[in-house]
């Protein structure tokens, strides 16, 4: 599983700007203010020497009135859920009695910490770091989170020891399936259907299962490793810190799975932590499969404006099928399974580089890419990077130009022609050296050159 590292300190030092740049993303909202960060933040470390999941708090406080006791509940679950703790603090602002306070608590979990120094630009690093020895975390790290200048050494020294994440070498023909959705959607009893037996504790109350769950069984003479994920809970109504139920646990199970099913239920409406999840599991580039379970309960009427309102909510995954299943009698579950491997089998699809040439140079005669200062974006081949998600890596000129409307376009097109079925197509530009370049560079004539340097010395 992939290491979790949780991000804390006292508000306003910058760890929604740090939990940005570590991610990628602009996903938590930065601004001068404290304590705008309430709930926890969760996304895919990208810098450092492994991967990882990263959680931004909204800080620990030590006497917490009103929202900052649900603020600070917020930031102690995410410091029992991480392997290893990163503790913030403003390196301008001086080591406050608020530091000491956080420090202590971090010690008191017993895990790993890392004390990281921001807002050091202008700064002599070691006078600043000077005071912050007092809170006995080891060597402090200067790092700027809002210029991303220290950020890499900083995640290679808190990820120190994990080893790369490998892909799964046992069962490595299973194909991985994490099951994902919130709380008493029917996770566990859709499990139970394709096992057909009570593998799982399928229960009516909300957060059963407690951790994720790996499930090995075979199906149509193919071999499956179901992840049962815990349910990810509305975070207002998170009031137990000792639950297992957390969305780091199912951002795992994202990343060790081939294919992911999110379970909906057909009688709530899609809620922001199913689109958020979802978009995290896009962002990881899994096959996508959307399972509305209880639908043999809905009435006739209903279901047109149920379809009607996935649609409209799930408009960002165009691409992912639904199905509509009931986990309990079992309606529809084998044509799930069948979309199932038809998804695997898209995203380990080899795609030779000749035939995804001529495709690039079908869809560019169909539609020519934009004008750029008057001159033609020109895409000249391209060739597969990588599977799970299929990665197809286009050359050309002027590549840092191609509007995202036409990436779009071109993922379509490569989706339509390979049968990429329920899988996010990843393209990947790279702007070809200019052959000329050296060539202006170098004087077309060097005895001339020469020439004009001596008359130039002479005067």
């Amino acid at each position: 599983m992939l290491p979790v590292i949780a991000l804390v300190g006292r508000p306003n030092v910058g760890k929604s700007t740090l939990f940005n740049v570590l991610t990628g993303t602009r996903d938590a909202i930065v601004a001068d203010v404290p304590g705008l960060t309430r709930d926890r933040q969760y996304g895919f470390g990208r810098l450092g020497p492994v991967a990882c999941v990263v959680i931004d708090t909204g800080g620990l406080i030590e006497n917490p009135i009103g929202i900052e006791a649900q603020m600070r509940a917020q930031t102690e679950r995410a410091v029992a859920e991480a392997d290893r703790l990163v503790l913030l603090a403003d390196a301008r602002a001086g080591l406050s009695p608020q530091d000491h306070f956080v420090a202590r608590e971090l010690r008191r979990s017993g895990k790993p910490v890392t004390l990281a120094l921001n807002k050091t630009d202008g700064l002599d690093a070691d006078i600043a770091a000077a005071d912050f020895h007092a809170l006995g975390l080891g060597e402090p790290l200067a790092i700027s989170a809002s210029h991303a200048r220290g950020c890499e050494e900083l995640m290679e020294r808190v990820l120190a020891g994990f080893e790369p994440h490998p892909a799964a070498d046992a069962d490595s023909d299973a194909i991985r399936i994490a099951i994902i959705g919130r709380q008493n959607v029917g996770k566990s009893t859709l499990v139970n259907r394709l096992l057909g037996e009570e593998r799982v504790i399928a229960s009516e109350e909300p957060g059963t299962t407690r951790d994720s769950i790996l499930v090995p069984f075979e199906r149509d003479g193919r071999a499956f490793m179901l992840i049962d994920t815990a349910g990810v809970r509305r975070r207002a109504r998170i009031e137990d810190l000792v639950e297992r139920a957390s969305v780091a646990k199912t951002l795992q199970a994202i990343d060790e799975a081939q294919v992911v099913i999110l379970v909906l239920d057909a009688h709530d409406t899609v809620a922001e932590q199913d689109a958020s999840v979802l978009g995290l599991a896009l962002e990881r580039g899994r096959s996508l499969i959307i399972a509305v379970n209880k639908w043999d309960g809905i009435a006739a009427e209903q279901r047109e404006q149920i379809q009607r309102q996935l649609a409209l909510k799930l408009d960002f995954v165009p691409f992912a099928p639904l199905h509509f299943i009931s986990a309990r009698h079992g309606s529809g579950v084998g044509e799930l399974m069948q979309s199932t491997v038809r998804a695997y089998e898209a995203a380990m699809r080899a795609m030779p580089t000749r035939e995804l040439t001529r495709t690039l140079e079908h869809a560019l005669g169909v539609h020519q890419p934009p004008l750029v200062r008057g001159r033609r974006i020109k895409l000249r081949y391209a060739h597969q990077g990588g599977r799970n998600p299929p990665r197809i890596v286009i050359h050309g000129n002027q590549t840092a130009s191609v509007p995202q409307a036409y990436t779009r376009y071109l993922a379509n097109v490569f989706r339509k022609t390979y049968d990429l079925f329920a899988t996010p197509v990843f393209i990947e530009y790279r702007t070809d050296a200019n052959p000329y370049a050296r060539e202006r560079r170098t004087p077309a004539h060097p005895g001339r050159s020469r020439r004009r340097a001596r008359t130039k010395a002479r005067r």
